[in-house]
């Protein structure tokens, strides 16, 4: 008797096996095996290399979404280029219309104010965030279309109460106060489909309700294709819609908050039985995220070091002892290995988004784009794992440089295909010994998310 599929992959080879047909059904791995004795519609497939969808582990859905409508300033290496990127901007824009920027490199001099803004734009409002994601700049017109105040903590103000156009890691109050729409998921999750991501991790510290319920409509209305798995605060509800993940934990070295503090929201975690996982780019806020677990009563499975930009290799052990996973971004030796090459001593390069010795330690490793401050393309961050080069081809690290199933496995697609699996799968149209020459296109023909194709137009 011949049994019915919702979709057969003829002639294809599954990452680790031979080649084979591949049967779907009800969104889910039916059946593996050469000749397959199955009804239903087919794609030939030609012998091209089948791997598990790729899973991002680190980015910011409704931030990378937002990107596409601004003006990304991460090549703008000083203010006047900053100024002639911004007006050429405006001048696309409606008469009065908002002007929104990201990318913002950190000025060698004085951090940029109201008054800097107001001499490069001032008959509009504008916003403009820093690359790291902690700072945004605001020029008088966009502080008058706030208002008078009062003002949060977040808002720095001079010596007469006035703001100063900085406000410091003060996205929820902002987008509140802004109340403008969320951008649609739409364009970015296609986007991300093309290069075979399956599933994401809102790393999102502010997620709550209000969020739930916005990534919700998303998946229900098809605007959001991938699966989900939302970190955010502790309040954060379930939903069968997506996946509950960690605590998000985001504080600057600049300003820590007591250990004590972050102890105690991380033993509420524990409660409702949730990991802690913190921002940590650099050595302090490493060191302060690793005290706070102690506090809580050591770590648990499912803890997270996300980033993880500056680890020295004493610190190897005690995190592989503790059982922390550490969720990194490679992408980053390729698109600012130049910068860290001109602005980090030396010595200090190794410890520079490690990998293999991560491995070698026994820490598991996975990795995300951290989008929108990072390329969603994982491509380049797998390239990136594998070489170790920066855009203009010098080696950070050449010693952290680890095999493309290794890299794969960063994303979780280093694994075999089994019967019972999710159909989340990536149908690469460049075979996998191409790619481990250093492949630097996307490679992907199809990706299958639930069992459902899709294939870039």
């Amino acid at each position: 008797m011949t049994v019915a599929a919702d979709l057969i992959l003829r002639n294809v080879r599954p990452y680790g096996a031979a080649m084979c047909d591949v049967a779907i059904k009800g969104g889910q791995i039916l059946a593996l095996g050469p000749n397959l004795s199955v009804s239903g519609p087919e794609i030939v497939c030609d012998g091209r290399d089948l791997i598990p969808g790729l899973h991002d582990h680190h980015l910011h859905l409704f931030a990378t979404a937002a990107r596409k409508v601004t003006v990304d300033l991460a090549r703008c290496e000083s203010m006047d280029a900053v100024c002639a990127a911004l007006r050429q901007h405006a001048a696309r824009l409606a008469e009065g219309a908002w002007l929104r920027a990201t990318g913002l490199i950190e000025p060698d001099t004085e951090i940029p104010d109201r008054h800097m803004l107001d001499q490069w734009i001032n008959d509009r409002p504008i916003r403009v965030q820093d690359r790291t994601g902690a700072l945004w700049l605001l020029n008088s017109r966009a502080i008058d279309a706030i208002g008078p105040g009062p003002w949060p903590d977040c808002v720095e103000r001079d010596a007469s109460g006035r703001p100063t156009g900085r406000i410091w890691r003060g996205d929820v109050w902002l987008r509140s106060t802004l109340a403008s729409p969320p951008p649609s998921l739409h364009h970015l999750s296609r986007e991300l489909a093309a290069f075979g991501i399956t599933s994401v991790t809102d790393a999102g510290a502010s997620n709550g309700a209000a969020e739930v319920a916005l990534f919700e409509a998303a998946v229900q209305s098809g605007e959001l294709l991938q699966k989900l798995t939302l970190m955010g605060r502790e309040d954060l509800p379930l939903s069968p819609d997506l996946e509950r993940g960690p605590l998000k934990l985001l504080y600057d070295e600049s300003a820590l908050p007591d250990v004590a503090e972050v102890a105690a929201r991380i033993v509420i975690a524990r409660q409702h039985n949730r990991a802690a996982a913190a921002h940590c780019v650099t050595l302090g806020e490493l060191l302060f995220f690793l005290a706070a677990l102690d506090a809580a009563g050591g770590a648990r499975p499912g803890d997270r070091i996300e980033h993880g930009s500056v680890i020295p290799q004493s610190l190897l052990a005690d995190i592989a002892r503790s059982g922390l996973t550490i969720v990194t971004q490679p992408g980053f030796v390729r698109t600012r290995g130049d910068r860290y090459l001109a602005t980090i001593e030396p010595d200090d390069l190794p410890d520079l988004y490690r990998l293999r010795s991560l491995s070698d330690a026994g820490i598991n490793v996975l990795a995300g784009s951290d989008a929108p401050y990072g390329s969603i393309d994982p491509w380049e961050a797998i390239l990136a794992a594998t070489k170790r080069t920066t855009e203009s081809g010098a080696i950070i690290g050449k010693k952290e440089a680890i095999p493309l199933r290794q890299a794969l496995g960063l994303y979780g697609a280093d694994r075999g295909i089994q019967p019972g699996q999710a159909a989340d799968l990536c149908l690469l149209g460049t075979p996998l010994s191409v790619l481990a020459e250093g492949w630097t296109a996307n490679p992907v023909a199809m990706t299958i998310i639930g069992g459902a194709p899709f294939t870039a137009t």
